[in-house]
């Protein structure tokens, strides 16, 4: 009986095995290649250099461990070897605050502050407690350190060892309720009447004289109003300590059930809310430690806040309301003595990010500079949740910044005192992750200059110039310096090739042109045992005379089967169609597989894609679906004119961003797309959260049309082809509730040709390998019935 059971067992995983490749003539298996990095190898990643330059950490897994671990790559022996887990604890962070001397640094580490000595690189605890201190960095002209502690801001004096509590927030300094007229009549008449409350008082009173005195001696009580605290710290002569204040209004949040738990009982997830909060409040306040007073940051003399978007002129009867146009505050960046702060302020409604000079002593701003888009500010180191990339020039007169005046993103420099701006780079690309030198004599930057797929990492002089390009591999470089920054650091991959982990002299330092030594060998046996494909980059012209970047697979002539399938990478500002080795690797490695069968695929950095600067970055501003869309018809309108693929032969699919688009196509595009994967798909965008819809489509009160023109649930009744829905119930970003809308949509207007697949355990990016296969399973079966025939 058991060897019976035994044979019957196998024979079903054979025979599911077999079901679940049937019609796939690739050496490739959806189920090898849904295993992800216990496929492909386990990538080394978060690299850092040791205080002493002498070894590079980074994190990896060439084990195949249940996660990664720390691992020590040392220059002089080249060995490499894996850090336990107390030596890497008593390791330094590799976010290190310094001095102004750069002979001190000071970093957080498992909630306790440490103190490093640069020269010695020897650290010591500063704090060693249950709480949880944050954000250290140095005050005093560097002869203390301060940190916040629940919330409160500390110092440390570092000769004497005294910790001093330097603010203390209150909800409200009212310590009693104030009387009413009634009882404050009552109260005085009292007084009069009896001469023993009358002396009472007068000792109470006495009493409250002497306890102000000492409170002079305590840091000011700090009025919150019941708001949070938040960007607390103090400057760098020890004067000035700022804040802000966050009131975020209460919004009503998604209730996301868990159906799949170790209780056994259905568990609901408090997820967040959709597009159209009010918008969160932001007041700056500055606390003058010496003269004990306490004042806001005007904000009132910016250009634009009394802007009304151009889109509000498709509302003629109705009034526009925004009345305080201040979003996130960032900052303040401070110059070296603390006389003067650079504060980044975005817009609420995304559409300005002022720069401007901040005075600590009376808490007045003077504008720098304005950056405006009609659509939304944004691009590479101008910040898009948060402040963008900036910071004071040597010479303390001038500050940097990024900008797209230009439409590509781009350093800057400007005066303060005359507020002349200079342009230190310039072009048709972007500039990514600026950084000055060590000396403060040069740039450092990645840029895509050479090709929009390809990033290398340069140098340029103080004043700007020519360029000197010090990596030369084609793909991706992403960069890290040594502390003395003769050594470079480099996590390298190109299109077929995962990262690994490289490292060079460099250049500028060195001199000559050093080869990268390669110190990583990842890729496991079965993902070396295929012949990975190299996809071509190649450009088409779109109907409104745009040239699209897209990557193409191409099948051998042996086995093309003229059928092509379209690939919309998510995230809308992603970049896909590039020279390195793809975030969608499961995807890109089921293109191999579908190529092998004798597909065509395309893969389009469509309109809203990053890497282009910002007219392609804003090209779906208030239509989603619009351009983007009309570039992946434009692209299977180039298949078939070009290379040869039957028209009613071409599927589209995606995850998440391209879900959406996915489920447009097949929506508005029927003639074009005769099956589509739609995963973890977008299906309302009024059901998408604030932070990233509101900057596209604005609100749905306010922009209601941007809403209906862009959102898949509208147009749910031009659906002709094939139609597969996947998605996670516990996604708790796209929530599951978006797909069951739309299928009751699609109920009610009697559509027959769809079907939905759904993942129980799964968010929106996807963990079991048995999720992932089961999806790409079904995802090529559709593929090969609905464009083949083949059952």
């Amino acid at each position: 009986m058991g060897r019976f059971f035994t044979t019957f067992v196998l024979f079903l995983i054979t025979f599911n095995t077999l079901l679940a490749q049937k019609g796939n003539i690739s050496a490739l298996k959806i189920k090898d290649i849904m295993q992800g990095d216990d496929f492909v190898g386990h990538r080394p990643s978060s690299p850092y250099w040791s205080t002493d330059g002498k070894t590079l950490y980074f994190d990896w897994n060439p084990d195949n461990a249940m996660s990664d671990s720390l691992y020590a790559y040392s220059v002089n022996s080249k060995n490499i070897k894996k850090v336990g887990f107390l030596q890497a604890n008593a390791l330094p962070s590799s976010r290190l605050t310094y001095d102004q001397s750069k002979t001190k640094a000071v970093y957080a580490k498992n909630g306790d502050v440490f103190l490093l000595d640069v020269d010695t690189h020897q650290s010591r605890p500063i704090t060693k407690t249950q709480e949880r201190e944050s954000n250290p960095h140095f005050t005093d002209d560097g002869k203390s350190i301060a940190f916040v502690k629940d919330g409160e801001l500390y110092t440390w004096n570092i000769v004497s060892g005294l910790m001093e509590q330097k603010t203390h927030f209150v909800k409200s300094k009212d310590k009693e309720p104030k009387r009413n007229t009634k009882d404050e009549w009552l109260y005085q008449d009292q007084l009069e009447i009896f001469d023993v409350l009358q002396e009472r008082k007068a000792k109470r009173d006495a009493g409250e004289h002497i306890s102000k005195k000492l409170e002079t001696l305590q840091p000011l009580e700090l009025e919150t109003d019941g708001k949070r605290v938040i960007s607390l710290q103090i400057d760098p002569s020890g004067s000035y300590i700022t804040y802000i204040l966050m009131d975020r209004p209460d919004s009503k949040g998604t209730i996301v059930p868990h159906f799949v738990t170790e209780s056994g009982y259905t568990e609901d997830q408090n997820t967040r809310s959709k597009v159209g909060d009010e918008p969160t409040q932001y007041e700056m306040f500055v606390y003058d430690v010496e003269n004990r007073k306490n004042y806001p940051v005007v904000l009132d003399n910016l250009e634009g806040l009394d802007y009304v978007p151009e889109y509000t002129k498709d509302y003629p009867d109705k009034t526009y309301e925004n009345e305080d146009r201040i979003g996130y505050i960032n900052g303040p960046t401070w110059n070296m003595d603390g006389s003067k702060a650079i504060l980044d302020i975005q817009a609420n409604d995304y559409k300005d990010r002022w720069l401007v000079l901040l005075d600590p002593k009376t808490g007045k701003v003077e504008q720098l500079d304005r950056q405006h888009d009609e659509a939304w500010i944004g691009g590479p180191g101008i910040g898009r949740y948060r402040g963008g990339d900036l910071g004071w020039m040597p010479d303390g007169n001038k500050i940097w910044f990024m900008s797209e005046k230009t439409g590509y993103s781009h350093l800057y420099t400007m005066d303060i005192n005359n507020k002349k701006t200079k342009a230190l780079t310039s072009g048709e690309f972007e500039i990514y992750d600026a950084f000055l030198s060590k000396d403060k004599n040069r740039w450092y930057f990645t840029s895509n200059k050479t090709h929009p797929g390809d990033r290398q990492f340069y140098s340029m002089a103080l004043k700007g110039g020519k360029w000197e390009q010090l990596t030369t591999m084609v793909g991706r470089n992403d960069v890290v310096l040594s502390p003395n920054e003769e050594k470079m650091a480099i996590l390298y991959s190109y299109s077929n090739k995962p990262t690994e982990l490289f490292i060079k002299n460099n250049p500028v330092e060195t001199g000559g042109n050093p080869k990268a030594e390669q110190i990583t060998k990842s890729n496991s046996d079965a993902f070396n045992a295929y012949d990975w494909k190299d996809p071509e980059i190649i450009t088409f012209k779109a109907s409104d005379g745009a040239k699209v970047h897209a990557r193409l697979y191409q099948p051998e002539a042996s086995v093309k089967n003229k059928a092509a399938v379209i690939f919309v990478h998510g995230a809308g500002y992603l970049q896909n169609a590039h020279k390195w080795w793809s975030s969608y690797f499961r995807e890109y490695m089921f293109h191999n597989l579908l190529v092998d069968n004798g597909y065509t695929v395309l893969d389009i950095d469509y309109r809203g894609s990053a890497g282009y600067g910002r007219d392609w970055r804003t090209g779906i501003y208030r239509h989603m679906g619009g351009k983007d869309l009309s570039d992946q018809v434009d692209g299977a309108k180039m298949l078939v004119d070009d290379y040869g693929i039957d028209t009613d032969k071409i599927g589209i699919y995606g995850g998440s961003y391209g879900g959406f688009i996915t489920l447009m196509g097949m929506f508005n595009a029927p003639d074009t797309f005769s099956a589509g994967g739609a995963i973890r798909s977008v299906g309302d965008w009024a059901a998408y959260n604030h932070g990233y819809t509101a900057r596209i489509l604005n609100t749905p009160a306010t922009d209601s049309l941007a809403y209906k023109r862009s959102s898949p649930i509208y147009f749910a009744d031009g659906l002709q082809g094939d139609l597969l829905i996947l998605h996670g119930m516990v996604d708790d970003n796209v929530h599951f509730q978006d797909m069951v809308r739309l299928s009751q949509r699609l109920i009610e207007l009697g559509k027959e040709n769809w079907e939905m697949a759904v993942y129980p355990v799964e968010r929106h990016g996807f963990v079991e390998p048995s999720s992932w296969t089961d999806e790409y399973t079904r995802i090529f079966k559709l593929f090969q019935k609905s464009l083949l025939g083949k059952e």
